[in-house]
């Protein structure tokens, strides 16, 4: 018998137990980071799955993104094995949603991706998935820290054992920050506006930050010297695993090597939280080469994900959608 969808019929309790219960559990698909989405502008959905036997076995998160003339899509982060073997039914439960939302495709990014398209009942619309543009990084390193501390070490290139003495050496102290420390958040935000224009990335508004930190999982954990903020990474605890989202450092303490410990600690504070891995978010030796490096030198498994995918629910507003990105890239 075919899986049933309940779509925001479900507690955030229920939802993030079940999210937790479930392999390879992602903070992206949290309730609390849809809450986050929310007071970013984007409406989120939350949809369930559940047997024959009305037991919750999945979860799902998507939120609403803005397109032209009133029409948008859906994005669904980082999604749960288990989504590949469910495609028709969610397809058919959020194409519903997607006709008064006016949302011409779900774009997603599956943990393992197979395209079922044999599971479709008997006469069913032909559901068609095309490969995007990837959102999330596709390659990451994941590290064990079930392990003793001297064990991560070993796992690690001799350099960064080296340099996360050194900045022990240099006096570089690392803690959990207070959330609400306006004035570190503010100089938080200098180090980010320092890192994007010396490493060349984009940023988000300020505010964007200011309201990530308000999530409850979420905490910001600084490098300092001398009483100063020279560096910070941005960390989800949720569920088993620890994930480095965002860092900043400041370039004229270098030197210190400060950002070698701050990771080092972030691992350790990750262990004190029970977390049984470290997830160093993103890998890339062509688009990143120098963070790429700094981070394989802390060991851990590579891991590459499928991509991102659009799941199409109008063909003729995601060939105008497509059109338009070709023209917006010339222009």
């Amino acid at each position: 018998m075919s899986n049933a969808c309940r779509i925001n019929q479900i507690s955030k309790e229920e939802y993030n137990e079940l999210l937790l219960k479930s392999a390879n559990n992602q903070f992206l698909q949290s309730w609390d980071w849809g809450e986050f989405q929310e007071k970013t502008g984007n409406e989120t959905f939350h949809l369930a799955m559940e047997n024959s036997k009305k037991e919750l076995i999945s979860v799902l998160t998507f939120f609403r993104k803005k397109l032209f003339l009133g029409y948008g899509y859906f994005y669904a982060p980082r999604v749960i094995s288990d989504f590949r073997f469910q495609i028709s039914d969610i397809f058919f439960e959020i194409k519903k949603i997607a006709e008064k939302e006016k949302c011409v495709f779900l774009r997603f990014d599956p943990l393992t991706y197979e395209n079922r398209k044999s599971c479709l009942p008997a006469g069913a619309a032909k559901i068609d998935i095309r490969k995007s543009l990837d959102v999330q990084p596709k390659k990451t390193l994941i590290l064990d820290i079930t392990g003793l501390e001297e064990d991560i070490l070993k796992q690690m290139h001799s350099k960064t054992r080296y340099n996360i003495r050194l900045a022990e050496r240099n006096g570089v102290s690392v803690k959990i920050v207070n959330n609400k420390d306006n004035d570190l958040f503010e100089q938080f935000w200098l180090l980010m506006l320092e890192t994007s224009k010396r490493d060349g990335f984009r940023l988000h508004n300020k505010e964007h930050y200011r309201k990530m930190l308000a999530v409850e999982f979420i905490r910001l954990v600084g490098a300092f010297y001398q009483d100063k903020l020279i560096a910070a990474n941005i960390l989800s605890f949720f569920g088993d695993t620890a994930t480095y989202i965002h860092g900043a450092s400041s370039s004229s303490n270098r030197n210190l090597m400060a950002t070698y410990a701050l990771q080092w600690h972030s691992i350790k504070f990750a262990k004190e939280r029970k977390c049984s891995y470290y997830d160093f978010y993103g890998i890339d030796e062509e688009k990143w080469p120098g963070v790429t490096r700094f981070k394989k030198g802390f060991g851990g498994k590579e891991i590459e994900y499928p991509g991102t995918f659009d799941l199409i629910f109008n063909t003729s507003k995601y060939g105008i959608y497509k059109l338009l990105r070709i023209i917006r890239r010339k222009i």
